[in-house]
């Protein structure tokens, strides 16, 4: 099969970011924080190595070869070579639009374009029909079927058996924005839009309802504004860059009847793609302005709520717990300190720190589907450090981790709890009974 060739408009949008690669000065510090690097030490499978192929296939020294696509794919564009960089090099800003130029230039099979058309421009493109493929993944869940299917081994004979065991748990009662609001107690703090998402309505519903709830607590209006959708993380990271935009746009004019009101939210992968929309539409005549100002407004939950004077909940979570730090919340979002003093604040809660937290677990939109292997050793290493701490939960803010530490934690049968912070927060705001 022929190699194949750039198209001028694929060409510019890598051109777009050569300044941004030009910027590396080669020093290597980034290697000290790649997960790949780590588990292969092969310069191709770190920052350095990944942009020298990114300037040559600009520069038009290097081809769309299979191996340089395939470098380029195992990255899990968790940023930590961004934060640490000492030139400013934005990794992220480079990944998207080569995925993008990966996705117009690599030859694909008729079957593969025939998914990547379902999932981006059908599925993810809207909630309606995403929350009826949920309510589906519901039923198969709740009917049997799933029993069935696992004691029969036809998972196993399809070779779906991995596949399937990181479905989700969907939630008995999805969380559908329809303009809904949770009243504000005590000191009235102003409004905050909540962003739903499309995973943490369906799989973590409970997740958002405790989001307005702990929002409520600390004298914020919750508001979940109709018309969002998804944030378009996935479509950025799988190359489908107008898609994004699209959802961008969406997103934008749902939060806009509230104004300057801060936009919160609970997953870590999303709040990154939400803040980072100003770069995404920045050459758009329409949006560029409303984009920066959006992504001004985002705010993690734990960010917020740690720059508060936080109201001092009333009850004993008697925990012992670690915190596993999301990549796009600790290196994307540079937001660290905050979940710890979040969790500080809950009364009977002990954190153990675990070595490597912010190193990835692995999961990554879904990259423990397209790279199972390297997903099964970052979270085989993430939790080899989680369970060393001895402690009974491991703490997270980011749904797909969550997802990926109760996937490992079962197969290596270890009796652990994984929660979202916000869970544990609501908790102990919540009479327990």
């Amino acid at each position: 099969m022929p190699e194949p060739t750039l198209t001028p408009a694929a060409l510019d949008m890598l051109r777009g970011e050569y300044d941004n690669m030009q910027s590396c000065i080669r020093c290597g510090l980034c290697l000290s924080v790649c997960p790949t690097y780590q588990i292969s030490f092969a310069e191709e499978e770190g920052p350095r190595g990944r942009i020298a192929l990114a300037r040559g296939l600009t520069e038009g020294h290097l081809s769309l070869t299979a191996d340089l696509i395939a470098h380029q794919q195992s990255c899990l564009l968790c940023e930590a070579c961004t934060a640490i960089c000492p030139a400013g090099v934005s990794m992220e800003h480079i990944g998207v639009p080569l995925r993008a130029v990966m996705a117009e230039g690599a030859p694909r099979r008729s079957r593969e374009r025939f998914i990547r058309s379902i999932v981006f421009g059908r599925l993810f493109a809207s909630m309606a029909l995403f929350r009826a493929a949920c309510a589906a993944a519901r039923l198969y869940q709740r009917s049997g079927l799933r029993w069935l299917l696992r004691r029969s081994g036809v998972l196993r004979l399809l070779g779906l058996s991995k596949l399937e065991s990181l479905l989700p748990e969907m939630d008995r009662r999805f969380f559908t924005p329809r303009n809904q609001s949770q009243a504000a107690e005590g000191e009235p703090r102003g409004r905050a839009g909540v962003f739903a998402g499309c995973i943490m309505s369906t799989a973590f519903a409970e997740t958002n309802r405790a989001t307005g709830r702990v929002l409520a607590a600390n004298g914020f209006e919750a508001i979940a504004c109709s018309s969002q959708g998804c944030c378009g993380a996935l479509h950025l990271h799988n190359g489908e860059l107008e898609g994004a935009k699209i959802l961008a746009r969406r997103n934008i004019d749902a939060f806009a009847p509230l104004n300057a009101a801060p936009v919160v939210v609970n997953a870590a992968g999303c709040g990154s793609t939400l803040k980072g929309y100003a770069h995404l539409l920045k050459d758009d005549p329409d949006y560029a302005g409303p984009a920066a100002a959006f992504s001004a407004r985002v705010q993690d939950v734990s960010e917020l709520l740690a720059s508060l004077p936080l109201r001092a909940p009333e009850h004993s979570v008697e925990q012992i717990v670690t915190l596993q730090e999301p990549c796009h919340l600790a290196h994307a979002q540079r937001v660290r300190a905050a979940p710890r003093d979040v969790l500080r604040a809950i009364p009977g809660v002990t954190l153990v720190e675990m070595d490597e937290s912010a190193l990835c677990c692995g999961s990554a939109g879904v990259y423990n589907v397209t790279e199972p292997e390297r997903s099964r050793a970052l979270v085989q290493r993430k939790l080899d450090h989680a369970l060393a701490t001895g402690a009974g939960t491991i703490v997270t803010a980011n749904p797909g981790c969550q997802l990926q530490l109760q996937a490992g934690l079962r197969e290596l049968g270890a009796k652990v709890a994984v929660r979202h912070i916000v869970d544990l927060l609501d908790e102990a705001y919540r009479d327990p009974g």
